[in-house]
């Protein structure tokens, strides 16, 4: 049996293992053209026409390259304005697409959604945190656009739910009993504003919104009545 102790061949040198993890920048491509150059066969010169192609490919190359790198500039400079104007939605109202209810000691709040017709009917189902469901109520001859119907924090039963997180689901119909599409919102105050995966988020209360959810932004409501009581 050979081994590879008892083998006494020679190979010839030994070569330096090739590191595959290294890359070709643009100076080791010059670098390795002007050797080609200087080492080429002056009986058989490098073609001119392919070594203008060649050129012309780095040049395209180191192009896309720098617009590569103009571009992320660009989108991090973009991304450090939208967290900039995202900070300052902190202490805002704002609305948002969405179903959550924030329930406050039973008080009322507000189920607002927008209907893409005249409905003649329009029916709310109320569900807590769980999915299960707690209270429905309706309202009637409801025109096409924007809309809010009160729910009074009570169950089916009247009797008032403890606060925390809900959700609502609006049921529509026309005239003739045909479905109309509705889209829910959400509304409240800004408390924080998180930065989470390159995407930023806006925290009202124990919700949050999606920065590019949000569809109308307003003045603060305790701001508003702290102007009232200085007046």
């Amino acid at each position: 049996m050979i081994t590879a102790a008892n083998d006494t061949v020679s190979a010839g040198p030994t070569q330096a293992p090739v590191n595959p993890s290294q890359e070709l920048d643009k100076g080791a491509f010059l670098n390795l053209l002007i050797t080609q150059l200087q080492n080429q066969d002056p009986l058989n010169p490098t073609d001119s026409t392919e070594f203008t192609a060649q050129l012309a490919q780095f040049s395209s190359l180191e192009q896309l390259g720098n617009v590569n790198e103009n571009l992320k500039q660009l989108q991090d400079f973009q991304a450090s304005i939208n967290n900039s104007q995202a900070v300052s939605l902190i202490g805002k109202e704002i609305t948002a697409n969405g179903n959550s209810l924030s329930l406050t000691s039973g008080q009322p709040v507000g189920c607002e959604f927008k209907l893409d017709g005249d409905a003649s009917v329009v029916g709310i189902s109320i569900y807590d945190h769980t999915g299960e469901f707690v209270k429905s109520f309706e309202s009637q001859n409801l025109a096409a656009g924007n809309h809010t119907l009160q729910w009074d924090g009570t169950n089916q039963n009247g009797s008032p739910v403890a606060s925390g997180t809900y959700t609502f689901e609006v049921m529509a119909a026309d005239a003739n009993a045909n479905s109309i599409h509705a889209t829910t919102f959400f509304s409240g105050s800004v408390d924080k504003v998180i930065f989470e995966n390159n995407s930023t988020y806006l925290v009202s209360g124990d919700q949050r919104v999606a920065l590019g959810d949000v569809v109308e932004v307003g003045a603060a409501n305790n701001i508003e009545k702290n102007q009232a009581s200085a007046e």
